[in-house]
């Protein structure tokens, strides 16, 4: 069973939708159309016209499953990460950083709601995990 979330206080994956949607200009209805799962397209699309309206609204009360959001990677023609790190960011506030050369990822809850000074410790640390791996 997924897990139910009230309503989400971010909107990183429902605004990734409507901008992206808004971009290609397709209706709800025909996006619904195009997320599919690319390893059983004919199996149909993963989601309907209502949930991708609920999504966009902020309305969607059950968190994505993988499928869902591999759904929306073919549909909205982005990268599969990118739709990922949106989901991360709504549902459950966690934010990717980069490493300043782009080698280090690190997974931080509110990022962006940390101080300057503690999102540089964030960065130091990942520097500093990046000097210590050995290098190839």
């Amino acid at each position: 069973m997924i897990p139910m979330v009230e309503q989400a206080a971010r909107t990183d994956l429902s605004d990734l939708v409507r901008t992206r949607r808004a971009e290609l200009g397709l209706s709800l209805r025909v996006l619904a159309s195009r997320c599919i799962n690319p390893e059983a397209p004919d199996a149909g699309p993963v989601v309907d016209h209502n949930w991708i309206d609920r999504l966009e609204k902020g309305l969607l009360k059950e968190i994505p499953d993988y499928a869902r959001l591999v759904g929306l990677h073919v549909g909205l023609q982005v990268p599969l990460s990118l739709v990922q790190e949106a989901a991360g960011g709504q549902f459950w506030r966690v934010d990717s950083v980069w490493s300043d050369d782009g080698e280090v990822r690190a997974l931080v809850h509110d990022f962006n709601d940390l101080s300057p000074e503690d999102q540089q410790k964030v960065r130091a640390l990942m520097a500093s995990w990046r000097n210590l791996k050995p290098s190839d």
